[in-house]
């Protein structure tokens, strides 16, 4: 392990300059949080560091509910002009949000307060374009066409955001920005659908299901660049393919699950289980446990959704299958995952993905 010391003598020799050595502790100290204790091959996983960020992150929601107080009770207050009021408080909010990001984020560098600064400059900047681009008389009419521009505005403003922050869980904010803006403009395209299951299932005569898997793969791949660019799981590209991946999952296998249990002839169970078969061989190959979890407990949530009181035996047999094959998989992840890198023609692939431990 290279120590203080270490660091030191390589900046007495010339090898390295104050500034990357300055770089490369601030570094190691920001990872040693989540990477402590931890056996090789983990996957590193934190919200905060300490209680310190759970102080600031409720500190920042009470600060965030007064501030919400008193502004609405500005704009009760100004009932006549309520839409340019409420327009320019929510630039005064973005301003400050931006200003406690520069301080808590950039500056001390924590984690929690950073994931919670994230959610509310998302939500402010969503309220505040629909206020300034929606029409208010054609959402009465069930016309949503005035959410697109907002909507993908507010997924700018977000990747702003990211661009000066590199807050990891910005970009689960951004893909389900995209995700819901996406499925809002095929609503206004081909007509609001009639059940919740027609955006995932195939057999539906609109196009939600195919844009739904589309965006999931799409997001899937923007996770593997993150991971590939980063195999060692050093940085914080690591983090962002984290969420990713948190956010493909769902979008992929409720796609499936769904297409597959509307099927009413056939061994849907059986096949459900072969496609969660199919998740954990990818899963493990690129060691991602997030992206498996999210798939399984999607899952789970659909077989209950459809089935609340499992009468159906099948589909409680499924729940207990994947339970079984969860613990396992968390119990030899790692022999498991090497015995697949050592069976599979991988070539070059292996350079992209975490050594096996």
């Amino acid at each position: 392990m290279i120590n203080t010391d270490d660091i030191r003598a390589a900046v007495g020799s010339g090898l390295l300059t104050e500034s990357q050595a300055a770089s490369l502790t601030a570094l190691s100290e920001s990872r040693r949080g989540a990477r402590e204790g931890l056996d090789p091959g983990d996957e590193p996983f934190e919200l905060f560091r300490g209680f310190n960020e759970v102080f600031v992150m409720v500190g920042l929601v009470i600060l965030a509910g007064g501030w919400v107080g008193v502004v609405g009770w500005t704009v009760y207050d100004q009932l006549e002009t309520w839409r340019s009021t409420s327009i320019f408080y929510s630039g005064v909010s973005a301003v400050l949000l931006w200003l406690l990001s520069e301080y808590f984020v950039r500056r001390r560098r924590m984690v929690g307060p950073a994931i919670l600064l994230t959610l509310m400059f998302a939500g402010n900047a969503g309220f505040g374009l629909v206020q300034q681009y929606a029409q208010v008389f054609m959402l009465a009419q069930e016309d949503y066409s005035s959410l697109i521009l907002p909507g993908l505005l507010t997924v700018v403003a977000v990747l702003i955001f990211w661009l000066r922050f590199k807050v990891p869980f910005a970009m689960a904010l951004i893909a389900l920005g995209l995700f819901a803006t996406a499925l809002l403009a095929a609503a206004v395209q081909s007509g609001t659908p009639e059940d919740i299951s027609d955006i995932f299932v195939f057999s539906a005569e609109s196009n939600f299901a195919w844009i739904t898997l589309a965006l999931g793969v799409v997001t899937f791949v923007c996770a593997m660049y993150f991971d590939g660019s980063d195999p060692h799981r050093v940085t914080r590209r690591s983090a962002q393919g984290f969420w990713l991946h948190l956010v493909a999952a769902p979008m992929i296998i409720n796609t499936v699950a769904l297409s597959i249990l509307s099927n009413e002839a056939g061994p849907k169970y059986s096949v459900i289980l072969v496609a969660m078969a199919a998740f954990a061989i990818v899963a493990i190959v690129i060691d991602r446990r997030s992206f498996l979890l999210a798939a399984i407990a999607y899952v789970v949530s659909v077989l209950l959704t459809l089935n609340p009181a499992l009468e159906d035996s099948s589909g409680a047999a499924v729940i207990l299958g994947l339970g079984v094959f969860l613990v396992f998989l968390g119990a030899f992840w790692a022999r498991i995952r090497a015995m697949f890198l050592n069976g599979l023609p991988l070539g070059r692939l292996r350079n992209y993905l975490p050594p096996a431990h």
